[in-house]
Parts: C-alpha cells; sequence; structure tokens
C-alpha cells in the first residue's frame, strides 16, 4: 500500500497533542485563499511511499511520543482522499501503540455507502481528528475555498454522531471571517456537536505567499494583513462562550 506523500515534519507541535510526526498528503479539492501548502492541492503529485517505509521511520521517534503524550499527525492537502492507504497506516502505528490524527478539511467527504465503510474503519484506528471549519456561510464558504461548506458540516455533524473526539479549528480571516455576525453561527453550530474537545481559532498569517508566487498563482488576499490580538480574544471568547459559561 503506498500513499502520495508531499513532505514529513518530524517534531511537529501544534498538530495534536505532544509532539507529532506530521505527514502531509499530496491532493486537496479545496482551493482556500489563504492555504499555506498549495504546492499540496495536484492530487497525482508528491512522492510515493510505502506504510513499511513510514513506520520505520516513525518507529525512531516512539521514545519522543511517549514522554510528551504525542503521536503521528496525517495532515495535508487533504488526507481524507487516501482514506485507504491511512488505514493500513493506522492500523500498523496502533500496533506500536501510537496516537493517531487526522487533520481534515472534509472537502471530499460523502454518505456514499462505499465512502462511509472506508471512512468508519478508519475511524476505528484514530483518535483525534482536527477538523477545520473555513467558514459558517456556505456562500463565503464558496468564495473562499471554492466549494460550499455543506458536505463540510455534514462531517463535522457524523464525526459527532460517532462520537469521535475532535479539535475545531478556525482561521481567523480579517474582511472575510473575522466578523462577528459569523463567529456567532459559528459558535452556534459548534454547540450542536457533541464531541468537541478543543476549539481554535487559528490567525491568518502570510507565510505562504511565496509559494503561491513561485507557482504562478494569483495570490487573493494581497494586502490583507493578519487579525490584531484583540480580534484573536474575541473570536476565541466568542467559539468557546459555552466552556467559558460553564
Amino acid at each position: 500500500m503506498k500513499g502520495r506523500i508531499h513532505s514529513i515534519e518530524t517534531c511537529g507541535t501544534v498538530d495534536g497533542p505532544g509532539l507529532r510526526y506530521v505527514i502531509f498528503t499530496q491532493g486537496c479539492l479545496l482551493r482556500c485563499q489563504f492555504c499555506h501548502n498549495p504546492d499540496t492541492w495536484k492530487i497525482n503529485q508528491g512522492k510515493e511511499k510505502t506504510v513499511e517505509e513510514i513506520v520505520k521511520d516513525i518507529k525512531d521517534y516512539l521514545p519522543f511520543f511517549q514522554s510528551t503524550n504525542g503521536g503521528v499527525t496525517v495532515s495535508g492537502g487533504e488526507p481524507l482522499l487516501q482514506v485507504e492507504f491511512l488505514i493500513e497506516l493506522f492500523r500498523e502505528l496502533k500496533k506500536l501503540g501510537v496516537h493517531t490524527t487526522i487533520d481534515s478539511s472534509g472537502g471530499c467527504f460523502s454518505r456514499s455507502p462505499r465512502f462511509l465503510k472506508n471512512l468508519d474503519e478508519l475511524l476505528e484506528l484514530t483518535d483525534l481528528v482536527l477538523l477545520d471549519l473555513k467558514h459558517i456561510d456556505p456562500i463565503k464558504h464558496k468564495e473562499l475555498t471554492g466549494m460550499s461548506n455543506e458536505h463540510i458540516i455534514d462531517l463535522a455533524n457524523y464525526l459527532s454522531e460517532k462520537q469521535v473526539p475532535v479539535w475545531i479549528r478556525h482561521v481567523l480571516v480579517p474582511t472575510i471571517s473575522d466578523f462577528d455576525e459569523y463567529l456567532y453561527p459559528l459558535a452556534d453550530f459548534i454547540d450542536t456537536l457533541n464531541n468537541v474537545e478543543k476549539i481554535e481559532v487559528l490567525p491568518y498569517h502570510k507565510l505562504g505567499v511565496y509559494k503561491w508566487e513561485n507557482l504562478g498563482l494569483e495570490y487573493k488576499l494581497e494586502g490583507v494583513e493578519p487579525p490584531s490580538e484583540e480580534r484573536v480574544e474575541n473570536a476565541v471568547a466568542i467559539l468557546n462562550r459555552q466552556k467559558v459559561l460553564n
């Protein structure tokens, strides 16, 4: 079993608990205007790696996982485009007692029987899902990512139905998502989910702009600056309001 891999980060600290071995898969259906990895978009690129190759490398990091309660996170791109590869990988990682995490934007989610069969098998081997909710408004979501958010919202509901532990992640983008009129409905939706362990607000940044330039892509957020600390704190307070109240 081979997967198409864009890159690997061996000591990640922001993609789940503890120190993480982060695998960035190749291929994504979304075209987020703030994406800092546009070089992961094309599906048939990346380097093919076998499960055996990756697990062999991961074994060197087991002591770090054990001492920090860390593990392996598969990000992207969109990892759920390679569900069968993830099943095989996570099955081997579970034999080693490794904590497994998927970082997904849900862009390829479907309730078709075939997809759900594979997804359910994968979720049985998954300890945590980092779910990216880009925008609560379907029209604004399409403007921002090129796709509606209907199936992404459906994935959030499905993970809640299956009681899969989730961390919600929301990128706060001035002029696009950094408005209370969007943050409150997003908070309302999150409140309907019964599996959310944490809510993270990720401030928009421009660290990946050079990649857009190198790829000859037009960066549509030119001139948009990162949000102020006050606006980030505001978003954190709104999205975590139930936890604050409790």
